[in-house]
């Protein structure tokens, strides 16, 4: 964001704002943790507003609920734009001082009315008005949001329009006012901290563009860094297709069943000359591949660090020896480098923690020592004196040029429907999530037992079982344009009519990713896991006299 690749705000700041607005964030079941943090500003007096197409266990806490159409987030976003420049809402000394590009902005958000708005959203008027004066007029607030806004063909654009909204109001580069995107998997943020981007070198320096960044890793490592960008997931399997791309290693990680239209996803990897996977279970993608290097499980087994969505760093400690054959992801790769005719040397955790912090300028003070000591610290961390900064870009507000340095560009974007169109033979939407009680694929979840789970299932609204004549629990077909699968039906009144919900949970029983679109974006790579069409067929009669769910059998 602005040039860092986090979220602006520390987890506490969520306590001391006033107004919080979870976007396409069901925190509540996803990101329990930060939730309490966000109860705990709740209870202060925060007013929390939730824009999701689900009444979601986060949304039954909110002063506001906007019931989204899904995908329709920047009709929302630009509409409250347009009715905070029109209310006068507009920090226009923030945006004189820290912004550019507000004029073209402004012009690119006027034809975003409430009413437009309200029939693109399918939220109505006069809740997109309420949003968007709390949020002009709070002092401070937080805007978080996580894979509701991001799996989606058009995800940076959806960022970006919630990035605008930020700099429209100035709420960024201040104590309790930011911007919070929620990572979806556990240590995501330091994978990217890493370089594990397909442009970007450790720290999120640019691979393409900066030749400091280029010139440390070529010191360093003794060989100069490609000098372009690789392939994101979706780009690899577009390669796979072409055969271009003929040989994968897969380390921690289980496209066979994480990626949209699964069918797909498995050909392409069938289809490779030569598969390795290095993983701590035989999961669908280890059963396709030609070799399985056994890992260790990195949260109980490995020495290392972890870095949470507020860029705090974090170590991790051994408590077990690795069973059996199983080793350190970091000793597999050094021995494989060995075989390969490249030592990389020491392979002790510290050692690497090291070598990153000779690279990223913004690790560069945080030694296992201080991490240890002061119990993690928040990037950037630019020496062995700095504490590490709880938010970010407050350089925005500083009154000297040079101290604020480049301004934090407005960027305007437009609203596009999911590619995937509902029609009469698809006319449901269906959205996919996460549930609690389980964990993307469920590799890591589904082995043991939990009270709160109950397998997967079609979640519809009442008022849909009715229409169709389903009872509660009855096994129903489920047809995209790209798959079809058997589940039961559940009904839920958090759904509205036309919209169903499901999970990826569960995908040796049910395989919801048959289902799903690949429309990607191509900024990002992310599939629009969020908004697939649908059509449900009932596999047998009612019985005779049995209730419908949510009325009388049909």
């Amino acid at each position: 964001m602005f040039g860092a690749g986090g979220g602006t705000s520390s987890y506490e700041e969520a306590e001391a704002c006033d107004c919080v607005i979870l976007w396409g964030s069901n925190a509540r079941e996803t990101h329990p943790i930060f939730f309490h943090h966000v109860l705990r500003g709740v209870r202060r007096g925060a007013r929390l507003y939730v824009v999701d197409p689900r009444r979601t266990a986060s949304a039954q806490w909110a002063d506001l609920w906007l019931g989204i159409e899904v995908g329709s987030d920047i009709a929302l976003a630009n509409a409250m734009a347009r009715e905070i420049i029109r209310a006068g809402l507009a920090n226009h000394a923030f945006i004189a001082r820290a912004t550019s590009g507000f004029d073209a902005y402004a012009a690119a958000v006027e034809p975003y009315t409430l009413a437009r708005a309200a029939g693109d959203t399918g939220v109505p008027a006069e809740a997109i008005r309420e949003l968007a004066h709390a949020y002009a007029r709070a002092d401070r607030a937080q805007l978080c949001w996580t894979l509701g806004i991001t799996e989606h063909h058009n995800a940076t654009d959806n960022v970006l329009a919630l990035i605008n909204l930020a700099l429209l109001t100035g709420h960024v580069g201040r104590y309790g006012s930011g911007l919070c995107p929620l990572r979806g998997q556990n240590n995501v943020q330091g994978g990217g901290d890493m370089g594990a981007i397909p442009n970007k070198l450790p720290g999120f320096q640019d691979v393409e563009t900066d030749a400091l960044a280029r010139a440390r890793c070529a010191e360093l490592w003794g060989v100069e860094p490609p000098p372009t960008r690789g392939w994101h997931l979706s780009e690899m399997l577009e390669a796979m297709d072409r055969g271009e791309l003929t040989c994968a290693y897969v380390i921690g990680e289980n496209p066979a069943q994480s990626e949209a239209d699964q069918g797909h996803a498995i050909a392409c990897l069938a289809g490779l000359d030569h598969l390795v996977v290095q993983d701590i279970f035989l999961t669908r993608t280890a059963e396709l591949a030609h070799v399985v290097l056994p890992a260790s499980a990195s949260w109980a087994e490995s020495e290392g660090t972890v870095t949470s969505s507020e860029r705090r760093v974090q170590r991790v400690r051994r408590a077990l020896d690795p069973p059996g054959s199983a080793r350190d992801d970091i000793e597999i790769l050094c021995e494989l480098a060995r075989r390969l005719g490249c030592d990389l040397g020491d392979p002790r955790p510290e050692a690497v923690w090291d070598e990153l912090r000779r690279l990223s300028p913004m690790h560069r003070g945080m030694s296992y020592q201080r991490l240890d000591q002061l119990g993690g610290l928040r990037w950037p961390c630019p020496d062995d004196a700095h504490p590490g900064t709880m938010f970010l870009h407050e350089r925005l507000w500083a009154d000297d040029p040079a101290e604020r340095g480049a301004a934090a560009p407005f960027t305007p974007v437009d609203f596009e429907p999911p590619v995937d169109v509902c029609t009469a033979e698809f006319p449901i939407r269906l959205t996919t999530g996460r549930r609690l009680d389980s964990f993307n694929t469920g590799v890591q979840t589904g082995g043991y037992t939990s009270p709160l789970r109950r397998g997967e299932s079609l979640d519809l609204a009442p008022e849909e079982c009715a229409r169709l004549g389903i009872r509660d629990g009855e096994r129903v077909r489920v047809v995209s344009r790209r798959g079809v699968l058997e589940v039961p039906v559940r009904a839920d009144p958090i759904l509205r009519p036309g919209l169903a919900f499901m999970t990826l949970h569960f995908p040796d029983e049910v395989a919801t990713n048959q289902l799903t679109i690949d429309a990607t974006d191509p900024k990002s790579g992310t599939a629009e896991f969020k908004a697939t069409a649908i059509r449900v067929e009932r596999l047998g009669p009612a019985p005779q006299g049995a209730p419908a769910a949510g009325g009388e059998a049909g």
